[in-house]
């Protein structure tokens, strides 16, 4: 099955004009509207930092120093390299 496309949304539309009248169907549209949005809302307040996570990781990996090989020791100092 692949997605829905007009002709099949149009048929859906005319079956639910049909099944619920032309005074019901706004209300249903707005009823389901309100509900998807609440779930919406619901779901982004489970996880409160979801929407600043990619500013945060970018802040931190930006604050910490790139991490050395192991084994490897400190970089050398510009005096150092003179002598």
């Amino acid at each position: 099955m692949g997605p829905i496309g007009v002709p099949e949304l149009l048929i859906i539309l005319v079956v639910a004009l049909l099944v619920l009248g032309p005074k019901r169907l706004p209300e249903v549209g707005k009823s389901l509207g309100r509900g998807l949005r609440e779930f919406k809302d619901g779901v982004s307040a489970a996880d409160p930092f979801a929407e600043d996570e990619p500013q945060r990781r970018v802040a931190e990996t930006a604050s910490a120093p790139p991490p050395r090989p192991a084994g490897e020791s400190a970089p050398a100092s510009s005096a150092d390299e003179r002598s």
